[in-house]
């Protein structure tokens, strides 16, 4: 078996915060916006189909 005594972390040289952030804010964004489509689809299903 493999002795993994000591713990490695990866280095990834090409990772960009400034886009990784920009990228997670696109995400939150479309996130809350589909959240808040999927309400109103909800509200208006139950105020025609009751």
């Amino acid at each position: 078996m493999a002795e993994h005594g000591t713990v490695e972390f990866g280095t990834a040289t090409g990772v960009d915060y400034n886009d990784h952030l920009h990228m997670y804010r696109h995400f939150l964004s479309i996130t809350k916006w589909v959240t808040v489509a999927l309400v109103i689809l909800l509200v208006l299903m139950a105020l025609f189909l009751l």
